[in-house]
């Protein structure tokens, strides 16, 4: 694997890239929430009939940047497909899985929907999307110029249920001039926690944050992995680490921090949208985002002002670290014009002139021939997402398999224990043993 995404990304350190808001890995958003599962689908025909009006539509999540681009490559798509209607619905990462759910619940989803790692087994494994590996071998699926890992990253129980649209890693946004005027040192990829507690004194002396927060689904996890620990078991059936020491040690510390005043007021932090407009770092309130690789640009070009990026913290961060699929499209069962659905996401997977509006803002792009024709474009804020990707594949380990079904319901749970802990509603330890039992019996539910 490394060997392959280092060829990969060697070529796409000459193109482009923009920011976006999730995912997490995604915008760096809270409060997921799963989706019902759906009826059984009726037979349907998969497309209409060559020339004949076809009506698409197609869901994402991201902030404004994301929004304008991807209208302007459904436009491009229109103009290449007059036949063909797209219709859009997008919204920011919370409110995409919000708005989702009852879709689901009903049976009409639509047809090409952005997909996240944390919902590819809750909608893959009910029976929510389309197995795409037959499109990649009839020919309508192009993957030609793809990587077999970035192919598998969008799997789930042996079956593509996912075209991944590009690859990042866990990257935090830094204004190193907020520090440097706060009168602490700047970290560089070596930091560790303990740095935290001395840039947070700093910055809080001086009225700044270290960041809004550090989303918990994604930061316990990786902490754990620095410990040489999994948040899940190999076979998805209960939480991956058996000793709750790792736990009560990361949230003593995050309940510090909290206490000390270096993250958002939970108050608040309710409020945000958690896009690039309303990010604490980005009003020039805080010094950090903690959040993904691909989100630099988006959020450096909404802060309009010289940003950082480096890896988060250590100790053993190359252990933590991992390359990961940034989000995906997926198809929908319910659809019943898939063959024109998978037409589009192969456009927007290997055509030129749609990547030059695109510019990697969903990661790193899987076609290499994209990365390519891509090169004369690269600018300087792009060709430091694309420095750091390399970095990071180079200081990396292996990505974890895709989160178990339940997952959704777990990252919840880690949410709503979160906060309970930093209300002071109970202990730490008493947390982390909740937190246990309620996580291993949402796995084992949810068992086959």
């Amino acid at each position: 694997m490394k060997r392959t995404l280092t060829v990969l990304l060697s070529a796409a350190l000459a193109f482009t890239a923009a920011a976006c808001g999730n995912a997490n890995q995604g915008s760096g958003d809270q409060g997921k929430s799963g989706a019902p599962a759906a009826t059984e689908p009726k037979k349907e025909t998969a497309a209409a009939p060559s020339g004949e009006p076809v009506k698409l539509r197609i869901a994402w999540w991201g902030g404004q940047a994301r929004h304008d681009y991807t209208l302007k490559v459904i436009e491009l798509y229109q103009q290449k497909n007059p036949n063909v209607k797209i219709e859009t619905e997008y919204a920011a990462f919370d409110d995409y899985w919000k708005k989702l759910a009852p879709q689901a619940a009903a049976n009409q989803l639509p047809d090409i929907i952005q997909m996240d790692v944390s919902y590819l087994s809750q909608y893959g494994g009910r029976g929510q999307l389309e197995d795409l590996e037959p499109y990649t071998k009839n020919g309508k699926l192009d993957i030609s110029s793809v990587s077999q890992n970035t192919i598998d990253s969008g799997k789930y129980d042996g079956k593509m249920y996912q075209m991944t649209l590009g690859v990042n890693a866990l990257g935090i946004q830094m204004d190193a001039d907020m520090l440097k005027k706060a009168g602490a040192d700047v970290p560089g990829n070596n930091w560790t926690w303990d740095d935290i507690d001395k840039v947070g004194a700093k910055l809080k002396a001086n009225g700044k944050l270290v960041a809004d927060y550090m989303r918990y689904d994604v930061f316990f996890p990786y902490y754990l992995r620095t410990m040489g620990q999994k948040l899940y078991n190999p076979d998805g059936t209960q939480l991956g680490y058996t000793d709750d020491k790792y736990f009560v040690d990361y949230y003593k510390r995050y309940q510090k921090w909290y206490d000390n005043g270096y993250f958002l007021s939970l108050d608040k932090l309710a409020t945000k949208k958690l896009t690039p407009e309303d990010d604490e770092m980005v009003m020039g309130n805080s010094a950090f985002s903690f959040s993904w690789s691909n989100q630099y640009v988006a959020w450096a070009a909404a802060a309009k002002r010289p940003l950082e990026l480096i890896a988060p913290p250590g100790p053993d961060g190359k252990k933590g670290l991992f390359m990961k699929s940034s989000m995906g499209f997926s198809v929908t069962k319910n659809s019943k014009v898939k063959d024109e659905a998978v037409k589009f996401i192969n456009f927007f997977i290997n055509d030129v002139e749609a990547n030059k509006l695109i510019k990697g803002e969903r990661g790193v792009p899987v076609s290499s021939k994209v990365q390519e024709a891509l090169k004369p474009l690269l600018k300087p804020e792009e060709a430091k997402v694309f420095d750091y990707v390399a970095w990071a594949q180079n200081n990396s380990s292996p990505v974890d398999p895709p989160n178990p079904v339940g997952s959704v319901e777990i990252e919840k749970l880690l949410k709503d224990t979160s906060e309970q802990i930093l209300y002071k509603k109970i202990s730490v330890e008493d947390a982390a043993a909740k937190f246990r039992k309620e996580a291993n019996a949402i796995l084992a539910k949810n068992k086959k």
